[in-house]
């Protein structure tokens, strides 16, 4: 099947954000006096996960999240900070890092010769803007689809509702989402009801939320693009 329109997620999908985020936590613990140990930050990567998929749920805004994530983690290490001051100075190293995944520079040029492609992210926009521009990434999409801008986020209905409303005669039986999150990405997908893809390089289970297809590496992209 030929897909003319692609919607790509960017974390973890085109850009390597598990680096990015790494480098802006490193950074980041060093100024706040505190270890940058492994433990450490795995320790705030579950307590952040959990806040978004609260966001993603419903239970929890984004500027909620957003302003008191550092606050409530610094809290465990008897540290009092201030939650946006704090979010302010990571979100400046994190935009720093604009590492790409492998092969998406080249995979993207490709795709966008013959389809027509969209960032859909629910992302910081002045972070996502920053960080496709110095990748090298946003001169072949036609549109950043950002949830921070649209006032709405995946997986919601809405969110795609206005993704689908700005794009020129849209077929949904030929859009696609690409995405590494299940439950965001995917989930998202089949409420809007399009395909999914999956990234998914550790080969990890789908459960309960089951995409079209799956990949492991973006160059597989182009045996499900079978006209490409």
């Amino acid at each position: 099947m030929r897909y003319e329109t692609i919607l790509f997620d960017i974390d973890d999908t085109l850009l390597d954000f598990k680096a990015a985020e790494e480098q802006a936590l490193s950074w980041l613990f060093q100024d706040m006096d505190v270890e940058p140990s492994l433990s450490v930050k795995n320790a705030y990567k579950k307590m952040n996960q959990g806040f978004w998929r609260d966001h993603e749920a419903g239970l929890l805004s984004r500027q909620d999240l957003l302003d008191n994530r550092f606050r409530l983690f610094f809290e465990q290490y008897d540290r009092e900070v201030d939650g946006p001051k704090t979010e302010a100075r990571y979100r400046h190293y994190l935009n720093q890092g604009h590492q790409l995944m492998e092969n998406s520079l080249e995979v993207v040029q490709q795709l966008s010769q013959k389809e027509e492609l969209y960032v859909v992210t629910n992302g910081v926009s002045a972070t996502q803007h920053q960080r496709l521009e110095k990748s090298g990434l946003a001169p072949y999409f036609k549109k950043f689809f950002i949830s921070e801008e649209m006032g709405v986020h995946k997986p919601m209905k809405e969110f795609f509702d206005q993704v689908f409303a700005e794009i020129p005669q849209i077929n949904k039986e030929k859009t696609v989402i690409i995405g590494d999150s299940l439950t965001s990405d995917i989930k998202g997908g089949q409420v809007a009801g399009i395909d999914t893809i999956w990234m998914n390089p550790a080969q990890k289970a789908a459960t309960i939320i089951e995409p079209t297809y799956q990949i492991r590496e973006l160059t597989d992209l182009y045996q499900i693009l079978e006209d490409f």
